[in-house]
């Protein structure tokens, strides 16, 4: 059966988006939550265990603390408070730690380290999906039942002031409120004095019972400047001196017989090396937790922190506060706080969380009978039966406080098991989806792989055999098969699957999909192989239209790519993915030299080689000494490999990523340093001239000014910032935000894009001008590189300036000289995109993505072009080879058509890596904490642009191929077997 290519593409894209659906559908753990539709009561508290006949008493214990202060410190990491900064940075809080009535812990956030999931992990004490990650931009109402909505139904008054994603999250729930974006982070001053500026009035009011504060400025620090900023000790210093006015307020206001006060210090999660969040780092997950209260005794000396889980706070504060805990916590109590009261009252709250526990745990694993956890709370609830019954009797023996004592380590160790496997709940997964979703994908992209050399010949068809594969035995038997491997995983499986879930009629259907699937795809690889050729009769040689035979290059391309994806198997090579693309690029550049050596010393080329050489282009001037010009760009294609070698090594030591070694000192931390800004501003102008001159030469003489003027603002913007220095610039003098120097430049790249565009339409609508369309398109490439310019920071301008200069060493000396095809061009650009990724800074950890370029230019927080900014900087490196490429192909279309050849196999290989890739890595790496950090958006982003980079090839390619291009009917002999190579350059009649 004929189909077209493009109907093929799209049957074939849909379907493998369905199979990455139910994939993904599979991969995403269902939350640990509690089967109750409704939220807790004081009423559905359990009774106190007693053994006997005597009635069980009901009797809550009373609440620990009358009033609560929750000071929530966004990216507080613990060496803030508790390193050895810590007595220079906040003093007070320092002193309190070690000489105050106070306890001090070190409180483990679990990845994703961002705010939201923080804030719901605070107060409900479950532990948040990754999804939840993405609902961060715009928090939804918290349904589920929380701490929140307990204080409220119980009347507890609330206040708050700061992040408004509390306000999002829980809407009516505070008395009063105030809330300030999160998301500008280019302020750090006025996002915090909103917060204080209700202090004074508050704190002198009874009117309330909890209130809560969230900071944001010290979080806008790192992501500006990073945790080493000389902006960190004020902002600490300053919220230092916060939480003592806090304390003091407090003091004067205790009552002697009342219930005391609790004030909470914590931050929602830490800060990396490089300022940002999101991952699994040590710092980013270890935040200080200090609880400061009079029913505390009072320290002798510093002690070492404990070590506790976020979550934990969530029952400690809803116990000491009298209320029930959240049915979804998994956190457990934190016992020293308890230590003050009867040992009554501390079984009491350590029966109430381990019952609490116990149901969730019911509700959320089938065997719970089973856990070790489940069975070491009914033996201790047992025991805390028999301890009461001895208590009730008046027993006051010493015998009676060693039982209690022992029955509170049975519920301690009671409480960590059932947590623990309550926790490994994240790691449950829907196997059998994935696994269906795998197979799914990994099919279409066989079939993808064997049709495309059809799909990308002169007829532009695919036969595919849908009859004789439906028809055949094969088929059948196979329906049969998945058809009981379905009724046997779906009968036996302990959990509920998605899959299993759909109905018959949907599971039939995937069935025989992929049975079919399975059939035609091999039966296309018996046709692709000798032996099936001459089954049905032809030649090997005649069967296909494309040459089978490899170059060194080709299979450095097709080894590296598929070595590439393979390495992703493994979370050591996920972490560190920039040194297997350093490898592969490096490989590449000595095996392009290999070939640059074999044209001009080891090869005999004929006259016609001579010629082509001899013969200037269209868009050259003739030379008066051609051979000269030869000479001199013989050595200038010699000199490009090794040069771009050069820049590579320098480029690696320029920033450092990936894990284990992200924390060691790089070149861009030393350009950064105070001390070398004179060196810094240097390297800035020169490689902003530098760039001009790069760029400017395919550009209209409106642009090239545009352009100068445009780099005259991006150095005055980061000059305005305090990047760089002018030379009457005084190093005394206060930075500003350079919104003016920034919207200065934002016209130019306006203009520069419209000009671009202009050009480009022309060359489409008005007049069929090749030249007119190629400069429209090098004119949106130099306006991108401006804007790009302007984000990157000032450190980063030589990635920006090698990046392009290797683009044009590349373009002119290696790819056009040695007739290197469309696919391979295609592949080498996005081999140079995914190391430039990694040569920014950027990893594979979303806590690199620099937040901070999303705000340049703006004074408040605006959704779409924060996004947009701060992708585009992100992703500038493989954005810009994925522009260039469209640039060049266009350009050499005009000129040439671009031979197919073998390349279709690496262009089809090329199509088929994202999926599979993205499968793999996924698939392994769920056994791992470090998911998140791995699962970062780059992932989503490099299938995109490995679509986009291979659909621009195969548009290219097809436009040469199309019937109604006579220069390709008359070329058609060109693109033969054996002269698919040397022919790259043929002419029009």
């Amino acid at each position: 059966m004929k189909v077209r290519s493009s109907v093929f593409a799209s049957f074939i894209l849909i379907f493998e988006v369905i199979g990455i659906a139910l994939f993904l559908r599979g991969f995403f753990p269902v939350p640990v939550k509690s089967s109750f539709s409704s939220k807790s009561k004081l009423s559905d508290l359990p009774a106190e265990p007693l053994t006997g006949s005597a009635p069980n008493s009901s009797r809550l214990p009373q609440p620990l603390f009358k009033r609560v202060v929750i000071m929530l410190v966004d990216a507080l990491r613990e060496d803030f408070v508790f390193g050895p900064n810590g007595r220079m940075y906040m003093p007070y809080t320092r002193h309190v730690v070690e000489r105050g009535s106070s306890h001090s812990f070190v409180a483990k956030a679990r990845p994703p380290t961002v705010t939201m999931p923080r804030i719901k992990a605070l107060t409900t004490g479950s532990i948040p999906g990754f999804i939840d990650v993405v609902m961060n931009l715009n928090s939804p109402a918290l349904l589920e039942d929380n701490l929140i909505w307990q204080a409220k139904t119980a009347g507890k008054r609330m206040v708050f002031y700061g992040d408004d994603t509390w306000v999002r999250l829980f809407p009516k729930h505070f008395m009063e409120y105030d809330g300030t974006t999160s998301f500008f982070v280019s302020d750090y001053t006025e996002v915090d004095n909103n917060v204080t500026r209700h202090l004074d009035s508050t704190l002198k009011r009874d009117d309330w019972d909890i209130l809560i504060l969230h900071y944001l400025g010290l979080d806008h620090i790192g992501h500006i400047s990073g945790p080493y900023s000389s902006l960190i000790q004020p902002k600490l210093m300053e919220m230092d001196d916060i939480l003592k006015k806090i304390h003091s307020a407090l003091i004067s206001k205790e009552v002697e017989g009342s219930l005391p006060y609790l004030l909470v210090l914590c931050g929602d999660h830490g800060m990396s090396e490089t300022g940002s969040h999101g991952g699994s780092s040590e710092p980013e997950v270890s935040t200080p937790l200090v609880l400061i209260s009079p029913a505390f005794k009072r320290k002798a000396g510093m002690e070492k922190p404990g070590v506790v889980e976020q979550v934990d706070l969530t029952p400690t504060l809803a116990l000491g506060l009298g209320l029930p805990i959240s049915q979804n916590s998994v956190g457990r109590v934190i016992q020293s706080v308890l230590e003050e009261t009867s040992l009554r009252d501390q079984l009491r709250f350590l029966h109430l969380n381990g019952h609490q526990l116990s149901c969730l745990l019911k509700d959320s694993i089938s065997d719970y009978e089973k856990e070790v956890g489940f069975e070491q709370f009914r033996v201790a609830e047992k025991a805390h039966g028999n301890w009461m019954k001895l208590y009730l009797e008046g027993n006051t023996s010493e015998v009676l406080t060693n039982v209690g004592k022992k029955v509170l380590r049975q519920y301690l160790e009671a409480l960590a098991a059932m947590s623990a496997a309550l926790s490994k709940q994240l790691g449950k997964y829907d196997m059998y989806s994935m696994i269906a979703g795998m197979v799914f994908v990994f099919q279409l992209l066989l079939v993808l792989l064997l049709a495309m050399p059809e799909a990308l010949s002169g007829a532009a068809a695919v036969d595919l055999p849908i009859l004789s594969a439906l028809l055949s035995l094969p088929f059948y038997l196979l329906c049969l098969l998945l058809a009981s491997v379905h009724v046997l995983v779906c009968t036996s499986a302990e959990s509920s699957c998605y899959f299993c879930s759909l109905s018959w009629g949907l599971v039939f259907t995937a069935v025989a999909f992929s049975s079919a699937m399975f059939c035609i795809l091999v039966s296309i690889a018996t046709r692709r192989l000798p032996l099936g050729a001459k089954i049905h009769g032809k030649s090997p040689l005649r069967s296909s239209e494309v040459d089978w035979s490899l170059s060194e290059v080709d299979v450095l391309l097709l080894a590296g790519t598929v070595g590439h994806t393979l390495s992703l198997a493994a979370s050591s090579f996920v972490e560190e993915e920039h040194q297997t693309w350093y490898f592969l690029l490096n490989t590449l550049c000595l095996t392009v030299f290999q070939d640059v050596c074999r044209k001009y010393f080891r090869e005999k080329r004929g006259s016609g080689d001579d010629e082509e050489h001899i013969l200037p282009s269209k868009d050259r001037h003739p030379s008066a000494h051609p051979k000269a010009e030869i000479f001199s760009e013989k050595w200038l294609a010699l000199a490009t490999p090794p040069f771009t070698l050069l820049c590579c090594r320098l480029l690696r030591s320029l920033n450092q990523t990936g894990v284990q070694w992200a924390h060691i000192p790089d070149v861009g931390h030393w350009l950064n340093s105070s001390e070398h800004k004179v060196v810094l501003s240097l390297l800035s102008a020169f490689c902003l001239v530098l760039i001009y001159f790069l760029v400017q030469r395919r550009c209209s003489w409106v642009s090239k000014v545009a352009l100068a003027l445009g780099l005259l603002g991006v150095y005055s913007y980061r000059a305005a910032v305090g990047n760089v220095l002018f030379p009457w610039h005084h190093s005394g003098q206060t930075m500003s935000k350079g919104t003016v120097e920034a919207r200065f430049v934002y016209v130019f790249v306006l203009g520069i894009l419209f000009s671009g565009t202009k050009d480009l339409l022309r060359s489409q609508i008005i007049t069929a001008d090749a030249k007119l369309k190629s400069r429209g398109l090098w004119e949106i490439y130099s306006g991108l590189v401006l804007l790009v310019s302007l984000l990157f920071r000032a450190h980063n301008l030589p990635v920006l300036c090698c990046c392009l200069l290797i683009q044009t060493l590349m373009a002119q000396f290696i790819w056009k000289k040695l007739h290197y095809d469309a696919a391979q061009t295609t592949i080498m650009h996005y081999w140079f995109g995914q190391a430039f990724f990694y040569f920014q800074g950027n990893s594979n950890n979303i806590a690199t993505v620099d937040i901070s370029v999303g705000f340049v230019g703006l004074e408040s927080y605006i959704e779409a072009p924060a996004i947009f900014l701060t992708a585009l900087s992100t992703y500038a490196g493989p954005l810009l080879w994925a522009c260039h490429l469209v640039c060049y192909l266009s350009s050499e279309r005009d000129r040439s058509p671009v031979a197919v050849g073998h390349g279709c196999y690496c262009l089809a290989l090329l199509r088929s890596v994202p999926a599979a890739a993205y499968i793999v890595l996924v698939t392994v790496l769920r056994y791992h904490l470090f998911i998140w950090s791995v699962f970062s958006p780059k992932l989503l982003y490099e299938s995109m642009h490995l679509l986009l980079t291979a659909g621009v090839c195969l548009f290219f390619i097809t436009m040469e191929q199309s019937p109604s291009s006579s220069k390709v009917r008359s070329n058609r002999a060109c693109l033969s077997i054996s002269k698919c190579r040397t022919n790259y350059s043929c002419a029009a009649p």
